[in-house]
């Protein structure tokens, strides 16, 4: 199977459980909304505001519009936009006279956040199909594309970078959600970690990232750590996977993260230079 077939599946599969669920917990093993990666990124007041199943079928890393500045009038894109809690979030903001556009190549997510889109009365508010490496919005079209924890589910970063490029204007920001990885780890105790994260495809180390975002053409490129996962986190799963935990936490500690990544879409007459400092070195 695929890597982008696996997490059709997966999340299709996840989308069902809340659709067809009546239990207001969300504890529910198949979603995982209650361990150390997905809980409690949303403020009450956000998730009080939205749907129930937007908020049960969140399954991000971080809540990337707690941490950006959107203005009224602009346009979104969310980019593997699942339930649709954040476009839900980012079109409120941008109010009436701007629009959030959500990205899903899944059919159940879709249908799940249109059914959430309805129940929010957000009429700014448009669900597309598709896949992130073929975004179906024209050149210089959004001010801001965000993504919860998506990019690294895809076997082709380097293109989901550069067709985020496209679509923005000159100007435009990218601010997204993501796991990444800090520093060596050994192939089969990063493969462990990963499928712990549910990054199907594997996280970025953060230089690699950086280096990815400049050569699409970005610029001012900035990480945030939002979240630094213990080995004690992942204890029952990889026990579970039969790895010997105190043998590999040496070699796991604060190396897996949730990071808040900032660039810009530089205007034409910008020199098109490194990201600085903070990360390409």
């Amino acid at each position: 199977m695929s890597t982008q077939s696996a997490v059709q599946e997966k999340y299709g599969s996840i989308a069902r459980t809340v659709t067809d669920s009546s239990a207001t917990a969300c504890c529910d093993p198949a979603m995982r909304c209650c361990d150390s990666i997905t809980k409690n990124l949303y403020a009450d007041s956000e998730k009080s505001a939205l749907p129930e199943k937007a908020v049960l079928a969140s399954l991000g890393c971080g809540n990337p519009t707690a941490l950006l500045t959107l203005h009224p009038g602009e346009t979104v894109l969310d980019l593997g936009s699942g339930g649709g809690i954040d476009v839900l979030l980012s079109a409120r903001r941008v109010g009436p006279a701007g629009k959030a556009y959500g990205l899903d190549m899944t059919d159940d997510m879709l249908a799940l956040a249109r059914e959430n889109q309805r129940q929010a009365g957000a009429t700014n508010v448009e669900f597309l199909k598709g896949q992130i490496e073929a975004i179906p919005l024209p050149d210089n079209s959004v001010d801001v594309v965000i993504s919860n924890c998506v990019i690294n589910l895809s076997s082709d970063k380097d293109q989901v970078l550069r067709e985020a490029f496209r679509v923005l204007r000159p100007g435009g920001r990218f601010a997204v959600s993501d796991v990444v990885t800090h520093g060596e780890v050994p192939d089969e105790v990063r493969q462990s970690m990963l499928l712990w994260v549910g990054c199907i495809a594997g996280a970025l180390e953060q230089k690699d990232y950086c280096a990815k975002l400049s050569a699409a053409g970005f610029t001012n490129i900035a990480f945030e750590t939002t979240r630094t996962y213990d080995i004690e986190d992942a204890r029952l799963f990889l026990t579970e996977a039969g790895i010997n935990v105190d043998e590999i936490a040496p070699q796991v500690e604060g190396k897996f993260l949730s990071a808040f990544i900032r660039a810009t879409k530089p205007f034409p007459a910008d020199p098109n230079e490194c990201c600085g400092t903070t990360c390409c070195v």
